[in-house]
């Protein structure tokens, strides 16, 4: 007879359910371009994938510090504790990604806060580099 077991119902965390995100985004960043013909907009798909991994990351950050980075801390915040204002003084140590992703032109992603389009926004300058022909890939537009 076991009269001292006690069951405990166990549910996922937050940080459980973040890393089944991200690894799922990984996996379409990898596999929609191989599948799709058209590498343009298998190109946009992954961007917009990694846009989503940040803003997810992002979040988790204003839930841990109160607020979002400002945009010259920028989303190097979400990998080492940034320095200056807004301090963040519930950074959690190793960060909120292990490394910031390029877009899939090669390029850095692009952060504000405040965002013209929202609180913060977040984008690829995408085909063009932000030349000619607005091609932005951005949070907005999800």
């Amino acid at each position: 007879m076991n009269q001292g077991v006690v069951r405990r119902e166990r549910g996922f965390t937050l940080i459980e359910i973040m890393v089944v995100i991200v690894i799922l985004g990984v996996l379409a960043a990898l596999v929609v371009p191989k599948v799709m013909s058209r590498p343009d907009e298998a190109r946009a798909v992954a961007a917009r994938q990694d846009i989503n991994t940040l803003m997810q990351a992002l979040k988790l950050y204003r839930l841990d510090n109160g607020r979002y980075p400002s945009t010259g801390q920028g989303l190097k915040a979400l990998v080492q504790r940034p320095e200056g204002t807004p301090e963040a003084r519930n950074w959690k140590p190793g960060g909120y990604l292990e490394r910031l992703p390029l877009d899939p032109w090669g390029a850095p992603y692009q952060f504000a806060n405040p965002g013209q389009h929202g609180e913060i926004d977040v984008w690829s300058l995408g085909v063009n580099g932000g030349q000619g022909e607005n091609t932005d890939i951005g949070n907005w537009s999800m």
